[in-house]
């Protein structure tokens, strides 16, 4: 491990010696560094009375500067033995932003999620006047109720996947589902395949059971083939997590070759594959008609989630699971250590809401796609030297920044009162600090806003202190 010397960190670290607070612009600028790659990660960073001496500064000062420097993680810290760099783990740091309550006045861009649909009113004043029916019972079905269970399964069938309603298990969510699959089938050291970029919350369950992660770079123009099955083949991959259908963040749509090709590959290497269907319904333009990688599937190893969370309303935090019913069991078996059952009123409702797909669809299209096109003119008026590929359907801009990194511009931008999602947070190891998550779930004119306070914080910077993240998981 390298050591830097007080000296030849002050000569790197450029502070105003006006900043106010100092110790926060100190921080920031040591950030900066790691960010950027002149402060190597895993380098000793000096003692604080020796960098307090070398920049005149009270030690109090420098210490503070370290306390909030390891906060956000990019300080590790150990008895005896001084600090040294790091990169943040986004499930941990203070700063993630993931961490918001939704009430703290900022506009909520880090969650890409929208408002409920018209069709839920109804829906749950007919899952009220049925829930009665289902009172005498204990309420509790691991595998979630028949009358839910039916719905997807037809679902399933429908789009050409013949499915029995025992292949299906309903749990709390997608990110719930994904726990739980993850959680039976990863252990520690077993090599998992991610897109890069992914769902960071796959990633948090991933480094959780202490698996190898092994990524594999994707872009809007969607995955190379080869290096998908390579990756698969080389690292022994035990199960590959992929979202082929407008995927999150790029909105890249995987065609019907691609999906056969990956499903066939990993049947030689063995693999289990984990596809998040989350955004599948999201079709916002005309888009070739593709199957279900479950439809390439000749032995049972791929395993699909889904979700009412983007479709109807993440309130209501309903998703599902449809694999064998082996499979199927287990997994209720395997889900009382985490919860028992997810709540009757809400599987009721998603169960009503099926009914009314085909609406839901076209108010989605209608809405969603009226929100991209003000972002993306709003974006290219104002903020031209950012740039991104429009994507066909799903719920986000993957953009890539004209300079500058996507933390800082984060942090600035909550002084203008708007959460963002920067880059690493999709990634490993402190990649992609170039783009930034902009999601389009939210009204046009509130777009327009976003976009008016972002350009100043990429002009000015902050304008004040930067509100603290409440520490509750926001849905993205």
């Amino acid at each position: 491990m390298r050591h830097m010397s007080a000296t030849q960190v002050a000569r790197l670290v450029d502070v105003d010696p006006g900043a106010r607070p100092y110790y926060r612009a100190l921080a920031d600028g040591v950030r900066a560094l790691i960010m950027d790659g002149r402060l190597p990660v895993r380098v000793r960073m000096p003692a604080e009375r020796h960098l307090a001496e070398t920049l005149q500064v009270s030690r109090t000062t420098v210490t503070s500067a370290y306390d909030l420097l390891r906060e956000r993680g990019y300080l590790e810290s150990r008895q005896g033995s001084g600090s040294w760099t790091a990169l943040p783990d986004a499930a941990t740091t203070a700063d993630n932003p993931w961490l918001a309550t939704g009430d703290d006045g900022l506009v909520q861009l880090q969650c890409a999620a929208p408002a409920a649909t018209s069709a839920l009113r109804t829906a749950m004043t007919e899952a009220v006047e049925d829930l009665p029916r289902y009172a005498m019972g204990n309420g509790y079905d691991p595998l979630g109720l028949p009358v839910l269970r039916e719905r997807i399964a037809a679902y399933h069938t429908a789009k050409g996947l013949a499915t029995r309603p025992e292949q299906i298990v309903v749990t709390t969510g997608a990110q719930h589902a994904i726990h739980l699959v993850l959680g039976l089938l990863i252990g520690a050291g077993d090599p998992v395949l991610v897109e890069s970029p992914t769902y960071p919350h796959a990633i948090d369950v991933a480094r959780r059971r202490a698996a190898r992660i092994v990524p594999v770079g994707i872009s809007h123009e969607g995955w190379q083939t080869d290096l998908v099955i390579g990756a698969m083949r080389q690292s022994g991959a035990r199960l590959a997590y992929l979202m082929p259908d407008f995927q999150n963040p790029t909105g890249a749509l995987m065609d019907d070759a691609t999906r056969a090709a990956i499903v066939a590959a990993a049947r030689r290497a063995d693999t289990m594959l984990l596809v998040d269907e989350t955004w599948t319904e999201l079709a916002l333009d005309d888009v070739p008609r593709t199957s279900p990688m479950g439809a390439f599937d000749t032995d049972s190893r791929v395993i699909s989630v889904g979700s009412a969370s983007k479709l109807w309303w993440g309130g209501l935090r309903i998703g599902w699971v449809r694999t064998t019913a082996a499979l199927a069991r287990r997994l209720a078996v395997f889900r009382s250590s985490v919860d028992l059952a997810s709540p009757v009123l809400e599987q009721l409702v998603v169960a009503r809401l099926f009914d009314r797909l085909e609406e839901t669809r076209a108010e989605r299209r209608r809405t969603l796609r009226a929100s991209r096109d003000a972002l993306v003119s709003e974006l290219r008026e104002h903020l031209p030297e950012w740039t991104f590929s429009v994507p066909r359907g799903g719920g986000t801009l993957w953009v890539r920044l004209g300079g500058g990194g996507a933390t800082p511009l984060a942090e600035a931008a909550l002084t203008h009162g708007v959460r963002l999602a920067p880059g690493p947070w999709f990634g490993l190891e402190g990649a992609l600090e170039g783009y930034l998550r902009l999601p389009y779930t939210q009204p046009p004119l509130a777009l327009a806003d976003v976009v008016t306070r972002l350009r100043a914080a990429r002009d000015h910077g902050p304008t004040g202190s930067a509100r603290p993240a409440d520490p509750l998981i926001a849905m993205v």
